[in-house]
């Protein structure tokens, strides 16, 4: 019996089928952008699910055309005078550790664009279901933010540098690019996408041998594109292993004038239009993210999301989003506006912990595991 959670303008819609706990993204006309409604919602449905002895699996998917474009920009550069976007920052990146380390089976079914905080629900599951309509990509650097939403954890841990690259890039992956890279499992065509969740919502466990036999019975083996930037990862290890990103450029300057690297130059061009303080967040975080554990990547990325929203270094975040989504110039003024000005104490003071109560609480232990909200922080009591 299909029981209907919300109503159905709510912005996350969640549905609870036999075993099956079903979490739908429902902002199809902002492409399920992530705001703090979404954030909220999802992290209710997923404690009170993981504590509900009925419920055995679940499954996020998007309405519309998108499975989610990731952070709302235009919230974020709405609330640039104020703090109020605090509240959505922390909230995610809390939901993110309980994604991460979920206990029960998860199912992603992602047929459209996955983007930034849209994919870390998406490449942390058992199961990421893709099709030949999903595009991911996460180009947070290019507007002025740094990979951000556990992806310093989950791009450290990408083959060779192919992280590095794909966080300084912002470089597309298609379905076949995620599966190869490990970002996703399985590969179905959007035209059996329904039926395979037909089949899912008749399982009456959620037991992964179980789940994966029926996934497998709509899924196809493929193999990446001729062309495919992962079958170029000897190019991309030899450059984007380089220590700085200064170098990382040079090297990769250096590649495209070998015949047979045209596909350098566009990715090249894209780079340099980036933030150069972006660029250098981003890289530091990716590094440091190679020897932590998700706790620490998301407390450091907490810190930096707040840092940059507060404009501690400089206001690059707030041009890139004009540029891209307010005045849509695709023209933005960076500060400074070379890899060579920015100032190594400058990255370093973004980094810097927080006072511990200032901190992101990521629960110790699985016996106080959803502890930690945004409403019983300072932050919260605060704003109450």
């Amino acid at each position: 019996m299909a029981q209907q959670q919300t109503n159905p303008e709510e912005v996350v819609l969640g549905q609870e089928v036999g075993a099956a706990r079903v979490a739908t993204l429902n902002r199809p006309r902002q492409l399920n952008g992530i705001s703090d409604r979404v954030v909220y919602l999802l992290a209710q449905f997923l404690e009170k699910w993981e504590k509900d002895e009925n419920a055995k699996f679940v499954i996020f998917k998007g309405a519309g055309r998108a499975f989610s474009a990731g952070g709302d920009l235009k919230m974020f550069y709405e609330g640039k005078s104020n703090d109020s976007c605090l509240e959505v920052v922390y909230r995610m990146y809390w939901l993110c550790y309980h994604i991460h380390t979920y206990k029960k089976t998860m199912v992603a079914l992602v047929n459209g664009l996955v983007m930034g905080g849209g994919a870390a629900m998406v490449a942390p599951l058992k199961f990421a279901v893709v099709t030949e309509k999903t595009i991911f990509a996460t180009p947070e650097a290019s507007v002025g933010l740094h990979t951000d939403c556990s992806f310093s954890y989950i791009h450290s841990r990408l083959p060779g540098y192919l992280g590095e690259y794909l966080a300084l890039t912002g470089a597309r992956l298609n379905a076949k690019e995620m599966i190869s890279a490990g970002l996703a499992t399985h590969f179905v065509s959007s035209e059996k996408l329904e039926e395979l969740e037909k089949r899912l919502l008749d399982l009456d466990t959620g037991a992964e041998s179980a789940v994966r036999a029926v996934i497998e019975e709509f899924s196809t083996d493929v193999q990446t594109d001729e062309d495919s930037i992962l079958n170029k990862l000897s190019t991309i290890n030899k450059c984007f292993s380089a220590e700085t990103v200064e170098d990382i450029i040079k090297a990769f300057e250096s590649e495209a004038s070998i015949d047979g690297n045209q596909w350098i130059a566009p990715v090249l061009k894209g780079l340099r239009r980036s933030s150069p303080t972006a660029l250098k967040i981003t890289l530091r975080s990716i590094r440091e993210g190679r020897k932590q554990s998700l706790p620490e990547c998301l407390t450091k990325e907490f810190r930096l999301t707040m840092n940059i929203l507060r404009s501690v270094v400089n206001g690059d975040v707030y041009e890139g989003i004009r540029a891209l989504s307010i005045d849509k110039d695709n023209a933005p003024k960076w500060n400074p506006t070379t890899l060579e000005e920015v100032k190594y104490e400058d990255i370093d003071r973004l980094f810097q912990p927080f006072s511990p109560e200032l901190e992101l609480q990521v629960p110790s232990d699985d016996s106080n595991r959803w502890s930690g909200k945004y409403e019983n922080t300072v932050y919260g009591r605060a704003s109450q």
